[in-house]
């Protein structure tokens, strides 16, 4: 069968060559996290925070670059079939588990085969298409499709593609989150919930020379005025989601490095429309007239400059305007609370009330204070639950809320930002929304290879979800980060991940 090729046009060598200059020092890098991450294992993890630690535990088949380009990492090169439905990836020789496992072939059929069948994988939507993996021979593996599926090498560039060790994910069971084995440049030491993470270097990782520290410390911090004390104090090297009403000082000041860089995921308002019986029992869930009068009672640029301190872009879809796939055919309505007033009476609907769930996090709490005041403007009682993130997601799992704010980190192609949002009973579709026409349009989406096609379809979907709003799409935020001056080697990729390699103290 005729096939379409693709290779890395740039070698690792130059980045091996590079790494191999790093002075490895008897150094610990300490970083400042705004939340306590989840379960420490790929195929059940679902926060962003979470992803921040796994950048220095487990490699991934591919990575993305600054420019969002999908450069290797496990994988050294793929190749898809003429019809879309086969991808052949080239493995990396000399890798190894944190336990001494080869990783092989065989180990990439284990771990998205684990990935799509273990219970409670939040993988399993990401990598729905893939029928059946084979093991062509020990670096070669082929991953068989239903059907084309065009966002599946994006989907590889994140926990869908982290491998984990098959001997140690079958020793330890349900109980693998606890004391994680991967791959990555640092291997688990222990954990102790909302205190720490500690990681040491492993020392036959692949790419070693690229590693200048011994040990790196995480520390959930959720106050960020905190989290910035320590770092001014030096009890940390570098800290992520810096307030943004502390940014303009920090750079002013010129005594901290800083970076700003524009998200792929969004923040936005989750409504549950029919995850629980919760949907039901308020008129926000039941009544899309009242869900699009809440939404026009919020000013998204008011939000942005309260909350945000201008540090994001406003938007209303599960990708910023400034996104070649963004659908313009909807685009971010104005605040009305005149309309807003209307739509409730339409609806039957006095002075509507409902519980708003926020984590803790201070730019989550200033969130739902704000979207409180705006909406009280157009009748609304919104009474403000806080609850800690991790506790949180189990809420919004479960279907116990009314309306969450939650922040999604986004993904490369657009499919990782919508479909296991908004296509029925997916894992983190948490509104419960679900809709036969939409999910062909987002698996019609799947399948398209064409940008032009695609943005299309992209534009169909937008005009049914939007209308029945599941989630308030409120805006883009910008990374932003603040760390030592002798840290060098950072680098702004969009997706907001610290990468470790590459990393030194001056």
């Amino acid at each position: 069968m005729p096939t379409t090729t693709r290779r890395f046009a740039r070698p690792v060598l130059a980045l091996l060559l590079g790494a191999a200059a790093l002075v490895a020092q008897a150094q610990t890098l300490r970083v400042g996290l705004a939340e306590d991450p989840d379960v420490l294992d790929p195929s059940l993890a679902r926060s962003f925070v979470g992803r921040v630690v796994f950048s220095a535990l487990c490699d991934k088949l591919f990575d993305i670059d600054e420019k969002l380009d999908i450069v290797p990492q496990l994988a050294t090169g793929y190749e898809w079939s003429a019809d879309g439905k086969a991808l052949t990836l080239k493995l990396r020789q000399g890798v190894t588990f944190h336990d001494g496992e080869k990783f092989d072939a065989a180990a990439v059929k284990f771990n998205i085969e684990r990935h799509k069948t273990i219970p409670g994988s939040n993988r399993r939507g990401e990598l729905a298409p893939v029928s059946s993996v084979d093991v062509v021979d020990p670096l070669t593996v082929r991953l068989n499709l239903s059907a084309p599926f065009s966002p599946l090498l994006a989907q590889l560039t994140d926990r869908a593609g982290m491998m984990v060790s098959p001997k140690a994910a079958k020793a330890e069971g349900d109980k693998f989150g606890a004391h994680p084995v991967c791959s990555g440049p640092f291997k688990f030491v222990e954990r102790v919930a909302q205190d720490r993470m500690v990681f040491e270097r492993y020392a036959n990782y692949w790419n070693k020379g690229a590693i200048g520290f011994d040990k790196i410390v995480y520390t959930p911090i959720p106050d960020a005025t905190v989290r910035l004390a320590n770092l001014r104090s030096g009890q940390l090297d570098f800290i992520e989601r810096v307030a943004p009403s502390d940014m303009e000082k920090i750079v002013a000041e010129k005594k901290l490095k800083t970076a700003s860089i524009t998200e792929i995921g969004y923040q936005g308002i989750t409504i549950n429309v029919g995850k629980s019986d919760k949907a039901k029992a308020n008129p926000l869930g039941r009544d899309a007239r009242v869900r699009e009068a809440f939404e026009l009672s919020l000013d998204r640029q008011g939000l942005v400059q309260v909350v945000m301190d201008n540090e994001a872009i406003v938007g209303n879809q599960w990708v910023p305007p400034t996104n070649p796939f963004y659908a313009r055919n909807v685009p971010v309505p104005k605040r009305d609370v005149a309309r807003a007033k209307a739509l409730l009476k339409e609806a039957g609907v006095t002075n509507p009330s409902f519980t708003l769930v926020t984590p803790t996090t201070s730019d989550a709490q200033r969130i739902a204070l704000v979207v409180q005041a705006m909406a009280r403007e157009a009748g609304f009682d919104v009474k403000i639950q806080a609850a800690e993130f991790a506790t949180s997601l189990n809420m919004a799992d479960k279907g116990d809320f009314e309306a969450y704010v939650l922040a999604w980190s986004g993904r490369p192609d657009p499919d990782g930002n919508l479909y296991s949002f908004h296509a029925c009973k997916q894992p983190l579709n948490y509104a419960g929304y679900c809709d036969a026409e939409t999910d062909r349009l987002i698996n019609a989406s799947r399948a398209e290879r064409d940008p032009a096609a695609r943005k299309k379809l992209f534009e169909q979907i937008a005009a049914r979800v939007l209308k029945e709003r599941p989630i308030i799409y409120l805006y883009h935020r910008k990374w932003l980060w603040a760390y030592s001056p002798k840290l060098q080697g950072v680098r702004n990729i969009p997706d907001g991940l610290l990468r470790v390699s590459g990393l030194k103290m001056q």
